[in-house]
């Protein structure tokens, strides 16, 4: 069931990413409901690029990707970074996605040193990094078109 929220406490582009995100934390990966799917991928894609890199992302979505594979989840990930129009950020994950992985459980396997998996890392966070924020422009956007499929928008 989707939360209620008037239309007056929705007004600015911040007030409907807050609400989105507020929404989106809420679920469990995967819903089942593709925009719902999209926005939760896209900001925890986000989230854990800002917060701690590649390494981060690798360590929160480890467990699902364990269940689909690497491939389909970078599949899935490009997909939805191109959805939003994150294109070049799509691009990082295509061109990173499988090395990192493999070095990422390399590592917990402890058949190489840390260096060679930071060394991938570094490489990939510096391209995010060099795109300077982009993708949060390109949330926004995809929020303030999808939030009335995530939100029940009351005109009151």
């Amino acid at each position: 069931m989707k939360p209620r929220m008037s239309r007056r406490d929705l007004i600015h582009t911040a007030d409907i990413w807050n609400a989105v995100i507020d929404t989106i934390s809420d679920y469990d990966y995967p819903t089942g409901n593709q925009i719902a799917d999209d926005a939760y991928l896209a900001f925890q894609y986000y989230s854990e690029l800002e917060s701690g890199g590649h390494e981060s992302l690798l360590t929160w979505f480890s467990e699902h990707v364990e269940e689909v594979g690497i491939i389909n989840y970078i599949d899935e990930l490009a997909r939805v970074l191109e959805t939003i129009g994150a294109h070049d950020y799509a691009v990082i994950e295509k061109t990173y996605g499988l090395v990192l992985w493999s070095k990422f459980k390399a590592l917990e396997n402890e058949q190489i040193e840390e260096a060679e998996f930071y060394a991938i890392v570094e490489k990939a966070d510096s391209e995010y990094q060099q795109l300077d924020g982009v993708i949060q422009e390109r949330m926004e956007a995809f929020f303030v078109d999808v939030h009335t499929e995530l939100i029940d928008v009351t005109e009151d």
